[in-house]
């Protein structure tokens, strides 16, 4: 007889992923699970892996996926590159379903993976350069962060330098460590170039696109995070790019922190302060850094006008 309390409890110490060796092994049929799988009560994440709780959210669903997909792929699997940075958390990259797994390279790499998202690749990969994030083997910060800027365009590359400072997964001393990985290795004159342009003061991927279309029209912020207060030191507000001497902020709105009514109001309220200290507030969002004239001609006609 199926014992489903006992495959709940294995399902939890895996990070919400059963094989279909450990189900067969608790009393089920192969034809049971497949059944399962067929009515969308199991959810096959790899091959003979499943998660046995469809109302699983979908970022617990896609840290199930890339456990399955790394441990389908035996010992010494590791999660590298994007999927590396997306169990870690670094913002910057745009999201896909590929999962990036490195096998060692003295073991024959895979040729046809039954997982058409699996890109496999065959890292060298030292102990130090190996931790875990949300239970899966993947590469440390700083070697994902290494990793990801010898293969990102210039824009995400510097995003995702920024989200590892901001989120504290590294520092800037760290930044030597990652200057050291990508010495020598294809795309190293470039990765050093974002490195040289990170900021870890930046909030979001958004904020750091904003910065470098300002940077690239030649009307760069003089800092970041600028905490404005009146005379009695009272804040009215932070700008997340700010020309001081101009008096002018730039707000990055991104979706997410601006969208119900509360967000709204209070955006309302602080920018009405800060205008009515003086300060001018210019507005973009993701769409704008899309378009590479528009921001920096936007922020140079507010610095041209006159005060």
């Amino acid at each position: 007889m199926a014992d489903r309390v006992l495959l709940g409890r294995v399902a939890a110490r895996q990070g919400g992923v059963v094989t279909a060796a450990q189900a067969v092994a608790l009393g089920f049929s192969r034809d049971q699970v497949r059944h399962l799988v067929r009515s969308g009560r199991w959810i096959r994440v790899a091959r003979g892996c499943f998660v046995p709780a469809p109302q699983l959210a979908v970022a617990s669903l896609r840290r199930a996926r890339i456990r399955a997909a790394v441990e389908s792929l035996g010992v010494g699997a590791v999660a590298v590159l994007d999927t590396a940075a997306e169990l870690h958390r670094i913002g910057g990259l745009r999201a896909t379903s590929a999962v990036h797994v490195s096998v060692p390279p003295d073991r024959p790499r895979p040729q046809r993976p039954a997982d058409p998202d699996l890109v496999v690749h065959q890292l060298t990969l030292g102990p130090a350069d190996v931790g875990t994030a949300a239970g899966v083997p993947v590469t440390t910060p700083v070697r994902t962060v290494a990793d990801v800027i010898l293969r990102a365009d210039r824009y995400p590359a510097v995003c995702v330098v920024d989200s590892a400072l901001n989120r504290e997964l590294i520092d800037e001393s760290d930044l030597s460590l990652v200057a050291g990985l990508i010495a020598r290795r294809r795309g190293a004159v470039a990765a050093r170039r974002c490195l040289a342009e990170s900021d870890g003061r930046a909030q979001s991927p958004l904020e750091t696109r904003v910065r470098l279309r300002c940077v690239d029209g030649g009307v760069p912020p003089d800092t970041l995070q600028l905490e404005v207060r009146d005379d009695d030191g009272y804040l009215l507000g932070i700008g997340d790019l700010a020309w001081r001497g101009a008096r002018i902020i730039a707000e990055a709105d991104g979706q997410s922190p601006h969208q119900t009514p509360q967000a709204v109001y209070e955006d309302r309220v602080r920018q009405n302060r800060l205008s009515n200290a003086g300060w001018t507030i210019l507005r973009f969002t993701w769409p704008d850094t899309l378009r590479p004239d528009y921001i920096p001609h936007t922020v140079a006609r507010a610095l041209r006008r006159p005060r």
